[in-house]
């Protein structure tokens, strides 16, 4: 029990809560921040309910996302012919893939450049277009405009960069892999309810957030702790780091390679991709296996089983390696 406090307080003291005007006489939203230095990044996720119609490369390009890299993020299939062309209902909540970068000594994802429209305000495209997951103020301040109504109209064309919030917490709660989801609270939402939804507890919430009470108003932002799947990639491999949140995939290796996360098991698992026609050899060294497939050769003791798994994308290789399991069995037969 001494050593939980002790993880509480840890994490309390690396968090603080950023109170966010909204417009005047409005309530103030809350955002939950991490303190940072230096130029590390980490995967993470954002909560984005659409306020139209979109295509899937519509949302993608309005994040500065990989379409794939969006499918992978909610499980749906990049392989079907036209999925990026997809069009998704106005009102759908999707899981948007950023790079949470360390800005201004912060946590944020700096990534996204949006073209005003005619008729665009500061108000409606922190509120309409990003639904929430930036405030009128945060655009302003980051883009160092003048202090303006922020329902003035916009010009035409203007280029924003749009702070997005993110956190990264080591990529872990509770010393297990997570990937960390920017919610931003919606009216009729409870504490309780949000936490069910996404398998953590009410306590691991109030823990991450610092939060006094379970307790959220409508406009708020809390950082969800996901269960996920963590690689073990050398530091050489580009794709270090990879970290794939429980129920989805992530497409790798120049999306040549799918390694996925669960549902019933938080081990990653990579096989094939078939999203790129031209891909490097997947073939474990010393062995006619490919990646994600096993083979089972008898012996006098039982089996011997290898399976081909993925180690990281090197130098525009795809590495791999072919470990070896004695499985016993009761006959000289290895079963397939």
């Amino acid at each position: 029990m001494a050593e939980l406090r002790g993880f509480v307080m840890a994490v309390a003291a690396a968090v603080l809560v950023a109170v966010v005007s909204l417009a005047p006489g409005a309530a103030e939203a809350k955002t939950t921040i991490e303190p940072c230095s230096g130029s590390d990044s980490c995967q993470a996720l954002l909560g984005y309910t659409l306020y139209a119609d979109m295509k899937v490369s519509e949302v993608a390009a309005l994040f500065a996302a990989d379409p794939a890299a969006l499918l992978a993020a909610n499980a749906l299939d990049f392989g079907d012919p036209g999925a990026a062309h997809r069009i998704l209902p106005m009102g759908l909540f999707v899981r948007v893939p950023t790079r949470c970068s360390c800005a201004d000594g912060v946590r944020k994802s700096v990534s996204v450049r949006y073209a005003a429209r005619p008729e665009d305000t500061l108000a409606t495209v922190a509120d309409v277009v990003f639904a929430g997951l930036a405030s009128a103020d945060q655009i302003r301040n980051e883009n160092g405009l003048a202090s303006t109504d922020p329902d003035a109209p916009l010009d035409a064309g203007q280029k924003l960069v749009i702070p997005l919030p993110c956190v990264c917490f080591n990529s872990s709660d509770n010393n297990l892999p997570a990937m960390y989801l920017s919610y931003v609270v919606q009216v009729g939402d409870t504490v309780p309810a949000i936490a069910a939804s996404y398998e953590t507890t009410v306590t691991d919430v109030m823990n991450v957030n610092a939060m006094g009470s379970p307790v959220a108003a409508p406009g708020d932002i809390l950082a969800i702790p996901l269960p996920a799947c963590a690689s073990a990639f050398p530091k050489s491999a580009s794709d270090h780091g990879l970290i794939v949140a429980n129920g989805t995939y992530a497409l790798t290796a120049g999306n040549c390679v799918q390694c996925s996360c669960g549902p019933g098991s938080l081990n990653l698992y990579c096989t094939p991709a078939s999203l790129s026609a031209s891909c490097p050899s997947m073939q474990c060294p010393n062995s006619n296996v490919m990646l994600g497939n096993v083979s089972t050769h008898p012996t006098g003791a039982g089996c011997n089983v290898s399976s081909c798994n993925y180690g990281g994308f090197v130098n525009e290789t795809i590495t791999t390696s072919s470990p070896t399991q004695m499985s016993r069995t009761t006959s000289n037969s290895c079963a397939d």
